[in-house]
């Protein structure tokens, strides 16, 4: 196997993993963790919106990433070219 798709592999699922986890970090109503950890570390709104900036650019550079190399992958491999 070529050592870049191994790395574009790594990153496809690391990404993947990254993205449920910082999906499920963001808060619905108020009760999610990222709004638990927000309200430890500060008592004001200020520092929630902060915290939810930083989740959600997480997020986004995570979903990024991720799709970036799914699209490098399907052009190094396309459809029925993976031999066994």
């Amino acid at each position: 196997m070529n050592p870049l798709v191994i790395v574009f592999l790594v990153l496809l699922v690391l990404s993947g993993v990254g993205l449920i986890i910082f999906i499920l970090m963001h808060s619905g109503k108020g009760t999610g963790i990222s709004d638990m950890i927000a309200s430890s570390m500060y008592s004001t709104q200020t520092g929630t919106s902060i915290i939810e900036k930083n989740l959600d650019r997480i997020t986004i550079g995570c979903a990024v990433v991720f799709l970036l190399s799914l699209v490098v992958l399907m052009v190094i491999y396309p459809h029925g070219t993976i031999s066994q």
